[in-house]
């Protein structure tokens, strides 16, 4: 997979489906996961209703720059979190959700993209909304799926959703692929599919078996703050899609998004969580390819 710098600091490991002619759409993955979660066979049905998809890995993840040079324990950040220290909390982070919305943007412009559509999931949802707000000339459309509005009543885990966020993975091979069926707590109850789960895990642990940023990247995503100001003012096409099993990010902050931004389609999904069930891309993709027209 190529990999570009789209600034002096950062490089950016990206994959393509797809007509470059076509409509461009731009993936954006959630908190401590891989492109590879946009699954192949997704990206590529989406491609094959003449858009051009790019998925990529966020900075700290997969094959993108990681910053090793600034570690943030992830106990000791929410404990100081929750202490109300917000001070010393910022000063963990080494860089924001905006620095997140801006490697996208980089990216699309490393690959001669003026505009795109531009669909985020979860924390992705997050860094996709923060593209269209702080330049919302870059965004031809914006998709906000299983996310929710920075404002801390909205979007709320479930409490054994959020200990199994923030529950360490084994680092054996074995182990890793092992736990990961912990997420089925998340997982859409009718499609939930724990062989799938062991897959993605399989996969990511060859790839890039890399933990340290998630740390750095719950910092951005915590201490992004309320998005609800920008949302208002949003001019751009909204669609904001939400799963009604998600138990990690409620649907009430798919709800939240969709009531602020002016316009805004909202699309609720019965049978889907806080994931994609390969059982449910046809009304997913159908639902992204229509908005995108």
């Amino acid at each position: 997979m190529p990999i570009v710098d789209v600034s002096p600091t950062v490089s950016i490991a990206y994959d393509h489906f797809g007509d470059r002619e076509d409509p461009p759409v731009l993936l954006v993955m959630g908190f401590g996961a891989q492109m590879i979660a946009w699954d192949e066979g997704f990206c590529r049905e989406l491609a094959a209703r003449g858009r051009y998809v790019i998925r990529y890995d966020n900075r700290d993840s997969g094959l993108s720059t990681k910053f090793d040079e600034h570690p943030v324990d992830v106990g000791r950040f929410v404990a100081t979190v929750r202490a109300g220290d917000i001070s010393a909390a910022l000063a963990m982070a080494p860089y924001t959700l905006r620095d997140m919305a801006d490697d996208g943007l980089a990216l699309l412009t490393a690959l001669g993209v003026e505009r795109a559509h531009v669909v985020g999931a979860s924390m992705g949802g997050m860094i996709a909304q923060t593209m269209a707000i702080t330049h919302p000339e870059r965004v031809l459309t914006l998709t906000s799926m299983m996310s929710t509005t920075g404002e801390r009543e909205y979007g709320r885990p479930a409490p054994e959703a959020q200990a199994v966020l923030f529950e360490p993975r084994p680092a054996d091979r074995e182990g890793y692929i092992a736990a990961a069926e912990r997420e089925l707590v998340w997982a859409s109850r009718r499609y939930g599919d724990a062989a799938a789960l062991r897959e993605l895990a399989a996969a990511s642990y060859d790839r890039a078996n890399y933990r340290a940023g998630v740390g750095r990247q719950l910092a951005a995503m915590t201490l992004g703050g309320s998005r609800a100001d920008g949302l208002r003012a949003l001019r751009v096409p909204t669609l904001v899609i939400h799963g009604l099993d998600d138990t990690l990010i409620d649907p009430d902050g798919g709800r939240r998004t969709a009531e602020l931004v002016p316009g805004a389609e909202l699309l609720l999904v019965p049978d889907m969580g806080h994931d994609r069930p390969r059982e449910l891309w046809p009304e997913i993709i159908d639902a992204l390819a229509d908005h995108t027209a």
